[in-house]
């Protein structure tokens, strides 16, 4: 190589580097906070997550803790959905400061919101309130993702007929104890269910089925063969003998489904 092509090549060569630093320095900045709303006199308290380098109004993204409330979970969930470039609320329906500290109680708490199914779908459509209060949202754009127990109140908010685009259900359960609520179902839906999960048994996956078939609901179910319950939280282990385990397969692939409903819903 001639000594002036070597200079060229080394010019380019940095110049290609500052670029990437310049690239580097404006790459999404995702912020978040805390948010404390009220349903009348109780105190809840959400998290939001937003790209703070977009200047154009975005669709918002509603997230539905499982049965431990809202946690880190949910928290790092919102974070990869600012990333993607949405604004994400992630909801609080058990109250400030109630986090159960081990299943039984998370039972309990659960249990008086799947016994509730009106009280449930207020806690859900307070926090869909306030999510299109966020600073950023296109209130015309929203859609709602739930795990587990959230993935049951996201099948509520939209039987509730929520005007929102869409849900999306992580492993959650599909009994619904008022199966005419189906038609008022506005939003389009998408659930992930685990194959070989036992806490979801089959007379309610086939229910749900001829629930979604008695309306024109744009209904996508998909099962997961070798995928248990809780099958997106590596919190849950890897041994599905015990009924609910991680599953990096079904995690990776429902994601990526969840993101092109998305694409197409938007």
């Amino acid at each position: 190589m001639s000594r002036d092509l070597s200079r060229i090549f080394l010019i380019l060569t940095a110049a290609i580097a500052a670029l990437a630093m310049t690239a580097s320095n404006v790459r999404a900045e995702i912020q978040t906070k805390t948010v404390e709303y009220k349903d009348g006199d109780t105190v809840l308290e959400g998290y939001v997550a937003w790209d703070d380098t977009y200047t154009d109004d975005r669709p918002g993204i509603l997230i539905v803790h499982q049965w431990m409330g809202l946690t880190d979970y949910e928290k790092s969930r919102a974070k990869q959905l600012a990333d993607l470039g949405y604004v994400a609320f992630a909801v609080d329906v058990y109250g400030k400061g109630v986090r159960p500290a081990d299943p039984k109680e998370a039972g309990k708490q659960a249990g008086i919101y799947k016994g509730d199914r009106d009280l449930y779908r207020r806690r859900l459509q307070v926090g869909l309130e306030e999510l299109k209060k966020q600073k950023g949202v296109d209130a015309s754009k929203i859609a709602a993702i739930g795990y587990c127990f959230g993935g049951t109140g996201v099948l509520e908010l939209a039987r509730s007929g929520a005007d929102i685009a869409g849900v999306v259900s992580f492993h959650g359960g599909l009994d619904n104890p008022r199966p005419k609520d189906a038609a008022n179902i506005k939003a389009k839906v998408l659930v992930f269910h685990g194959g070989k999960d036992p806490y979801v048994p089959q007379k309610d996956v086939d229910a749900f089925w001829k629930e979604m078939n008695t309306t024109n609901v744009d209904w996508t179910l998909t099962i997961y063969s070798d995928a248990v319950h809780a099958f997106t939280q590596k919190a849950a282990g890897n041994d599905p003998s015990v009924g609910a385990a991680y599953n990096e397969r079904a995690d990776r692939l429902s994601w990526e489904g969840m993101r092109e409903f998305f694409v197409r819903i938007f």
